[in-house]
């Protein structure tokens, strides 16, 4: 995960409504591209800068800016102007640490969600704030790289003669919605592809680094969950209020990215219990392996033990002839070979006792 927590501290002090970006520092060239439609034709351009031409409130045609690039905070003052966007809605389009949510400014209705992605390269998720403004006869978003999320809905517009085309601007803002909600369930998807193999290293030989993994991947999961669950909240409201902005053909659409909301938290859940399942496998065959180990060495040590014992008994400095015991093995020619016969027995017949036991 890029980042889970963005600084705050530039906030301090600050005027509520100040235009201050918080965030990573970028330095593309921001991107703003307008396409104005209705059900019959479609225009697309990308423009420099927010002027008068952008938008008329008495337009029949709905219009859709999108906007590459929340740095800049001329470009976000200049849609705020020109659309009639408060300055606090403003404020939280710069702010990329927002916690999603979705406000009602009568007019138009202001969202905040986080687009995820999955680094195939460095099998990382990646997070970035899209910020949604719905109005009347126009839909603005905001993001700050210039990640192609939404080309699949350039494309239905492009092609014309569908539901994007006829239908309002809440359809829009709904595709919109839907497809940053999908893209969920893709990097989803990798994580648990990644999961599948951490789970078939860990049964065949864990490693320290294993468990590294499976740390990082359970703090992705975790701040992933804290991303989704306020969607179910955010778009509950919306289907919960009354407004003008949404009709009530759209509303069967959000019920089903609600669903599917419903179903990414899920799905985060039962990976994290797997994540936990697999930590204590980790835990588990470490135990086992250690276990083993003393296994065998307790094992060993126990055939020593009488080992050593009678290499402890002939190996005392008696003089043995001026006492009233002695020890004839140390007379004996074959004394020597004698206890080394003895020894060996010993240890192969506790080896053996030992395997009939299955000790070993």
């Amino acid at each position: 995960m890029v980042r889970y927590f963005q600084k705050m501290s530039k906030k301090i002090s600050q005027v509520p409504g100040a235009l201050i970006h918080v965030g990573e520092q970028r330095d593309h060239k921001v991107n703003i591209s307008l396409m104005t439609y209705d059900a019959d034709e479609l225009s697309e351009v990308n423009i420099n800068e927010i002027d008068e031409s952008t938008y008329s409130p008495d337009e029949k045609s709905l219009k859709w800016l999108h906007l590459d690039g929340v740095h800049d905070i001329e470009h976000i003052k200049g849609i705020g102007e020109f659309f009639g966007i408060h300055s606090l809605a403003l404020e939280d389009i710069l702010n990329t640490g927002h916690r999603p949510k979705i406000e009602d400014f009568e007019s138009y209705q202001f969202a905040i969600l986080k687009m995820l992605r999955y680094d195939t390269l460095d099998k990382q998720v990646k997070v970035e704030q899209i910020s949604l403004i719905l109005g009347p006869n126009f839909v603005i978003s905001c993001q700050e790289s210039k990640y192609e999320i939404f080309s699949n809905v350039r494309q239905r517009l492009r092609k014309g003669h569908n539901r994007l085309r006829k239908w309002g601007s809440d359809y829009l803002f709904y595709t919109l919605l839907d497809t940053i909600v999908d893209n969920y369930f893709t990097v989803l998807e990798n994580i648990g592809e990644e999961l599948e193999e951490m789970e078939a290293d860990l049964m065949n030989n864990s490693k320290q680094d294993s468990i590294h993994e499976l740390h990082k991947t359970k703090k992705d999961l975790v701040y992933i969950r804290r991303l989704v669950w306020p969607l179910r909240e955010m778009i509950g409201n919306v289907l919960r209020e009354e407004t003008d902005l949404i009709s009530e053909k759209t509303s069967p659409f959000l019920r089903d990215v609600f669903d599917h909301i419903i179903q990414v938290a899920e799905t985060i859940d039962t990976f994290r219990d797997m994540v936990g399942g697999m930590q204590d496998l980790y835990l588990s065959s470490m135990s086992n392996k250690m276990n083993e180990v003393m296994k065998v060495l307790t094992i060993i040590a126990t055939i020593f033990i009488p080992l050593t014992f009678i290499a402890g008994i002939y190996g005392m400095n008696f003089n043995t002839q001026a006492s009233p015991f002695n020890m004839p093995e140390l007379n004996s020619p074959f004394g020597y070979i004698g206890v080394w016969i003895i020894m060996i027995l010993t240890g192969v017949g506790m080896i053996f006792y030992f395997k009939r036991k299955k000790w070993l």
